[in-house]
Formats: C-alpha cells, sequence, structure tokens
C-alpha cells in the first residue's frame, strides 16, 4: 500500500510544499501570463502533477494514472454531465423560440441590465447553486446574460463573481455536511458560523457585479438596489442558517433578495438605465473585450439602440401565458430539484440507484484515500437536467428528431470543456492522493495562531484546484480541525473558516472558468476571464482572511 509521506524532501515541509505546489503553480501561469487555452494548460498541469507524485513523493507511476483517471471520469460524470444537462435545456429553448420572450420577461421586471445582472446572476444563480450547484449556476446564468445583452466576456465575469456568496450552502449545504462528517463537529454549528461569515460577502457581491456591468457610473446609479438585495440576501442566508435550515439557507436567501429586488422597483428606478444598456450592447465592439476586433464605432451604437427597442417592443406584446411559458423552463428545475432534494422517499429512492465502483487497480492501494466512485446515474443534477429538457422541449414543441440533433449539437460544442474539466480533475485526484496537496496544507497549518489568519486560504485553495466546495472540505476540513486544536483555536470556525474561503475560489478555478467560458461561446478564452478575476478572488479572500483573524479574537463573540 502507498502511504503518502508529507515531508518528502529532506523532511522539509517548506521545500515539500514548495515542489507540490509546482502543479498549480503550471496552471496559474499557462493561463494567467502565458494565456493557454484551458485543456492545454490543465493537461500540462497533470503532466507535471504525475512528475511530482512519482519523482518527488515516490508514488508508483501506476497509482498515479490511475489516479488521474479516477479523477478525469468524475469531471467527466457528473460534473459535466451537469453542464450539459444545463445547456442542453438553453438551447431547446432558443430553438423553440421561447429564450426571446424570457429575455423581454426581464426587461419587464427591469429594462436596465445592471439590475438583470443582480436578478440573473446573483438571485437566479443563488437559487440554482442551492439546488444543483457543481457549474450550473454559470452555465445557466451566463447564457442568460448574454441574451439580455451582456457581451461574453463580461456575462462569464459577473456570473463567476456572483456565484460565490451562495456556494457555501450550495447543493442542498453539501460541503458543510461534508465538512460535518468528516470532523464529527454537527454541521448545524459548521453551518451557524459559516452563516456568520458569508453574508458579508452577500452585502457586497451586488456592488461588485454592478461595477463589472457599467463601470464607476453604474455603481453611482444603481448602489441602492445593489445594496438593499446584498443586505436581505446576507441577512436571510444568517437567519436560515442559524435557526431555520443549514440545508435550504441558499433557497431561501435568493428567494428573499429576489423579492427585496422586486418590492424595491416599485418605488424606486434608477437613473440612466436606457444609457447603461446602450452602453452595453455598443460594448460587443469593445477593444477590450474582443482583442484584435474591431473597436466600438457609431454603427455599433446605432445597432445597439435598434436591438434595444426591439426587446422593449417584443415585451409590451408579451401575454401571461407567452411570460409563464418562457419561464416554464427554470420553474420546472426548481420543482424537480426541490422535490428530489426535499421530499424524503423520492430522495431516498434516487439514493438507492447510486452504484458504487471500486476503482480497479487504485482501490486499497492507497492508504486513507476515497478510491470508491459513486456513479449517479438517475439522481445526479446532469439526469435531471437533461430530463427536465426533455420535458421542456416537448411542451415548447420542438420535435423529438430535433431534441436529438440539439443533444448531439451541445456535445459537440463542450468537446474542449470536456477535456478540460476532466484534466483539472485528474490534476486534483494526482495531488490528493499522492498526498501534494495535504503537504501544504500542513504547512500553512504550521503558523500557530496566525494560522486564524491564514485558515481561509486553505479553503480557496482546495476549491481553485478541484472547482467544489465540498472538495475543499473533503481536503482540508480534517486538517483546519486538527491544526485548531494545536493551536489553541475553534475547531468549529476554523473549519468554516475553509468553507468560507472556498467560495471565492471558485471563480478562479479552471473547471469554472472551463463552464462559463462555454456557456457564453468564448470557448479557449478562459485565460482572459481568469486574468480579469484573480485579483478580484485574491482581494475578497484577503477580506475574508481579515474577518476570520478578527472572529478569533476581537470579534469572538460573533462565533
Amino acid at each position: 500500500m502507498y502511504v503518502p509521506d508529507l515531508a518528502p524532501l529532506g523532511d522539509s515541509l517548506a521545500w515539500s510544499s514548495l515542489v507540490a505546489a509546482l502543479p498549480l503553480l503550471t496552471i496559474f501561469v499557462t493561463l494567467g501570463v502565458l494565456r493557454w487555452k484551458a485543456h492545454l494548460a490543465a493537461m500540462s498541469a497533470v503532466a507535471v502533477a504525475v512528475a511530482v507524485a512519482v519523482l518527488a513523493y515516490g508514488m508508483p507511476a501506476d497509482l498515479a494514472l490511475l489516479s488521474a483517471s479516477e479523477g478525469a471520469v468524475f469531471g467527466l460524470f457528473p460534473i459535466m454531465w451537469i453542464v450539459l444537462g444545463a445547456l442542453f435545456l438553453h438551447q431547446l429553448t432558443v430553438v423553440s423560440g421561447k429564450f426571446e420572450d424570457l429575455r423581454a420577461t426581464f426587461h419587464l421586471i427591469s429594462e436596465d441590465p445592471r439590475i438583470q445582472a443582480i436578478i440573473i446572476a446573483f438571485c437566479f444563480g443563488g437559487l440554482l447553486e442551492a439546488l444543483a450547484g457543481f457549474g450550473a449556476p454559470a452555465a445557466i446564468s451566463g447564457v442568460m446574460l448574454v441574451a439580455v445583452g451582456f457581451p461574453a466576456l463580461r456575462a462569464a465575469m459577473v456570473v463567476l463573481l456572483a456565484n460565490t456568496a451562495p456556494v457555501a450552502f450550495g447543493a442542498m449545504a453539501i460541503p458543510i455536511i461534508t465538512a460535518g462528517a468528516l470532523t464529527g463537529i454537527p454541521y448545524e454549528e459548521i453551518g451557524a458560523i459559516v452563516g456568520r461569515q458569508t453574508p458579508f460577502l452577500a452585502l457586497f457581491v451586488p456592488l461588485i457585479l454592478v461595477f463589472v456591468a457599467d463601470g464607476r457610473r453604474g455603481v453611482r446609479e444603481v448602489w441602492p438596489v445593489a445594496l438593499v438585495v446584498g443586505a436581505v440576501f446576507g441577512l436571510a442566508q444568517f437567519v436560515s442558517s442559524n435557526f431555520i435550515s443549514v440545508e435550504l439557507t441558499d433557497i431561501i436567501a435568493s428567494l428573499a433578495g429576489l423579492a427585496a429586488a422586486v418590492v424595491m422597483l416599485r418605488f424606486w428606478q434608477p437613473k440612466g438605465s436606457h444609457e447603461a444598456a446602450e452602453r452595453l450592447m455598443a460594448s460587443h465592439g469593445d477593444e477590450d473585450l474582443h482583442p484584435g476586433g474591431p473597436a466600438g464605432d457609431g454603427s455599433v451604437v446605432v445597432e445597439a439602440k435598434k436591438e434595444i427597442d426591439l426587446v422593449a417592443q417584443r415585451a409590451a406584446l408579451l401575454t401571461p401565458g407567452r411570460i409563464m411559458m418562457a419561464l416554464f423552463p427554470y420553474l420546472l428545475v426548481i420543482a424537480v430539484f426541490s422535490v428530489a432534494k426535499l421530499v424524503t422517499p423520492v430522495t431516498d429512492f434516487l439514493a438507492g440507484t447510486d452504484r458504487l465502483v471500486e476503482w480497479p487497480g487504485l482501490h486499497g492501494a492507497v492508504e486513507s484515500a476515497s478510491t470508491v466512485y459513486k456513479w449517479q446515474w438517475l439522481s445526479s443534477p446532469g439526469t435531471l437536467l437533461v430530463i427536465c429538457a426533455i420535458i421542456v422541449g416537448l411542451v415548447q414543441g420542438v420535435k423529438a428528431a430535433r431534441i436529438a440533433t440539439t443533444f448531439l449539437g451541445t456535445v459537440k460544442t463542450l468537446r474542449f470543456a470536456f477535456l478540460t474539466v476532466a484534466s483539472v480533475l485528474a490534476l486534483a485526484y494526482v495531488m490528493n492522493l499522492s498526498g501534494q496537496t495535504v503537504t501544504m496544507g500542513h504547512w500553512i497549518a504550521g503558523t500557530g495562531a496566525a494560522f486564524a489568519f491564514l485558515s481561509p486560504i486553505l479553503g480557496w485553495l482546495g476549491t481553485a484546484v478541484t472547482g467544489s466546495d465540498t472538495s475543499a472540505n473533503a481536503l482540508f476540513a480534517t486538517l483546519q480541525q486538527s491544526a485548531a486544536e494545536k493551536a489553541g483555536l475553534d475547531p468549529s470556525l476554523m473549519v468554516a473558516a475553509n468553507t468560507s474561503g472556498g467560495v471565492v475560489g471558485k471563480m478562479i478555478s479552471p473547471q469554472n472558468l472551463t463552464i462559463a467560458a462555454a456557456a457564453v461561446g468564448l470557448a479557449g478564452r478562459e485565460s482572459d476571464i481568469f486574468r480579469k478575476l484573480i485579483f478580484w478572488s485574491l482581494g475578497l479572500l484577503l477580506a475574508l482572511c481579515l474577518l476570520v483573524g478578527l472572529q478569533s479574537t476581537v470579534l469572538s463573540w460573533m462565533v
């Protein structure tokens, strides 16, 4: 049996951590500096991870490759299966012609694209994160923002930034439940503390979205509704996680935030909505958003005004029936996922269909490693999304043959995304099973009292590598617990910090970057998105580190 060595290089955690970080450094440099395509960056990082595992950690080459194979399969199913289902659903609404009605429906709520960004990416995206997670918010919200007029790159940035505060409680609070199961700390206790951290993110995220959508001018004109939605969302997260239900936190918060936006817009309207829509449409030709392309000119502005007028005319002709049909796909998704996650007999039935596969050649060969693959052929959110998509297609009048060709076309569109995500998860599994990730974690955990400040970095690191806050907790929750006990800190706070730190790492995860890029039609442009988001991610991480550091000392009453 292969037993990972925490410090294979001269028994030094520091030197071993530097070597263990080489695969991450590879993917960040190739994406952020060299601007490689994501699948090439990910595959190069896998090669480095395997080399480090074999040469530095002494892992047998066959086990390293088998680890990569299990991760690759997990990346394809269930993760990319979920993305495929989400985009398949969207493509069918486009084929049926109902997506234009959806665009007009959002125009009825508000014609201001900056407010539409808050409603679609933050509120609706938060609801999708609560029910599905694993990339579904970036996939569905991204295509919706493009449909209402956002340039592709800006749409990807907005949905990835929005997919922060809800992540800790995503997929019915699976990240927190996982942390509780691994540490023995009641997950309700961990969730309550997370509910006293992520609301501070939620308060400011809508403002950041508005800034990305329309700069300082947008913030000046829309800040009241952005602050109200963020405050209500954050307050609902706190109340639900501490007094109602950890599992239902994001559902309650997302619906509360949406209701707050709708109510406020009945009494207050922002200035400059029409001008903001024109600027947004005109920016489709900006050099900044399309490197090497033509700069925006007068003809682009004219076309933008025509497009806005067409949406307004379509909105004026909408009937309640057309609005309901436009919203039907997403109402169906919410209904199906709510039943699948909340109705116990249905949940138990779906769980009973899962099949456990002991990974050939790997199971039992690596100490304390998860080498059992769960094949969720029916219970996977991806399968539920595909079922919803087929129902939507039939209800909206799409013929069966066209549904089939649309599915195959979606698979073709995502072919490079499949390769990227499979490679990223292969990277994560090699790093985890060889001991590279745990080496870095133990090195950071050895900082004593300063660990309270550094604790969220582990969650950020884990989610940036795997694309999943659940996986980040699976990697580091017990490490956070033991390090906290050694340093005389509150273990529950440190485990919660791992969860909260992970939420700001998701936006720069190659997996999520690929999903968002594929959704908005920018496959191969992941490096551009990464370069624009990395500083937001690091800035929010620093804020969380400061908050957790204070909660371990002068703000301990919050815990």
